[in-house]
């Protein structure tokens, strides 16, 4: 099992394309799997030069309806003529970034989404794409554990509401007795995300690649120190290796990491792993 960093808001490496989003490609013996697909056409240079054949992959999937993940959506579907693309119907929702005295910005996916309906497949809250693939969400447990977003919001008929990101979810890949999660932006908390995984594997995951959410802490208030420290003390259980960027943030990577030591790596442009 094979998990690359195709495009992350970082690059260390030369000839690779770095912009805000993610995108993740996992292969097993079975299946090649895109995971999101960042916020333009990067994903797919980046794939070229990473030597991923972005047209043999069977199955894509679409973690949340955020444009920095789904922005490459219809650049996906003209490099790939085949693959199905796995989402939450709620993905394609209304949503907005709300700042005190700002107009609200539009963060979901870009109008022409709606277009590509055909390659769509709608999910569940547990879906099993194949042998060892296994996507799931609504897996919030511990309120006090979950990512820092107050200023994303969902538009509806009455107005702005917190996001409750019912629009989330997650990729377990299980292969010779290893494996991995990946999520998105962990907007429900890493932790509570981590924990559903475990329920379903029956232990923790070998590796997790995926944004944790917390650039918008402050890191002089105590309620961010306190959902620091309670986040790197379960990360710490057991023996999982973490790689993680996007939207984790340079102040919580560095605090984690005091914690997690070598077992917190980054994730950026080209970062890759096998099991």
């Amino acid at each position: 099992m094979k998990i690359v960093t195709l495009l992350e808001n970082t690059s260390r490496r030369s000839g690779l394309a770095a912009a805000r989003g993610l995108s993740l490609y996992l292969e097993t013996a079975r299946r090649r799997v895109l995971f999101d697909m960042g916020p333009d056409a990067s994903f797919l240079e980046n794939a070229r030069v990473l030597g991923v054949d972005i047209s043999a992959v069977d199955a894509a999937v679409l973690s949340h309806g955020h444009s920095d993940h789904g922005g490459g959506l219809a650049a996906f579907c003209k490099a790939n003529q085949q693959a199905k693309i796995y989402l939450r119907r709620e993905a394609l929702g209304a949503y907005y970034a709300v700042l005190p005295g700002q107009e609200p910005g539009y963060v979901g996916l870009p109008p022409e989404a709606g277009d590509l309906a055909e390659r769509f497949a709608y999910t569940g809250a547990l879906e099993r794409l194949d042998q060892g693939l296994t996507l799931f969400s609504g897996v919030e447990d511990q309120p006090s554990l979950r990512a820092a977003a107050p200023k994303l919001q969902e538009k509806t008929m009455e107005g702005f509401r917190p996001d409750g990101f019912a629009h989330e979810q997650h990729l377990l890949a299980e292969e010779n007795g290893k494996a991995v999660l990946l999520a998105g932006c962990g907007h429900l908390g890493i932790v509570n995300i981590l924990r559903a995984a475990e329920r379903r594997l029956g232990r923790r995951p070998d590796m997790v690649f995926g944004g944790f959410h917390l650039f918008e802490l402050k890191p002089d208030a105590p309620e961010s120190q306190a959902l620091l420290a309670a986040t790197a003390a379960e990360l710490a259980k057991g023996t999982t290796i973490y790689y993680t960027g996007h939207c984790t943030g340079d102040w919580a990577y560095d605090r984690l990491r005091e914690t997690l030591g070598d077992r917190l790596r980054v994730m950026d442009c080209g970062a890759a792993a096998e099991l």
